[in-house]
């Protein structure tokens, strides 16, 4: 039996993006292994980076939802990025 495979929206690949962060940040558990790991700062920091670079090219061509996704989602991560490197700790556990 396959698995089915969804639809690659850009909301998906938003999300994608976002968890991978969460799993970066020690909120969410990895997908492959089902574990939560230590914060990884750098691999965090990467992936806000890639977001941000996401958001700056795509201005002007996202419906809204699309645009709020983008920028809330990565005005959340970033608050969640300077608290972790400020406590250094994982908050929700996402599976």
């Amino acid at each position: 039996m396959t698995e089915q495979v969804p639809e690659l929206t850009f909301t998906a690949f938003v999300f994608s993006l976002m968890h991978t962060t969460a799993v970066h940040l020690g909120d969410a558990a990895d997908p492959h292994t089902g574990e939560v790991v230590q914060p990884n700062l750098d691999a965090a920091q990467h992936m806000i980076d890639i977001l941000g670079i996401l958001e700056e090219k795509t201005k002007g061509n996202l419906s809204v939802e699309e645009r709020q996704l983008l920028e809330q989602g990565l005005y959340e991560l970033r608050v969640r990025f300077v608290e972790v490197k400020k406590d250094g700790g994982p908050r929700i556990i996402v599976p």
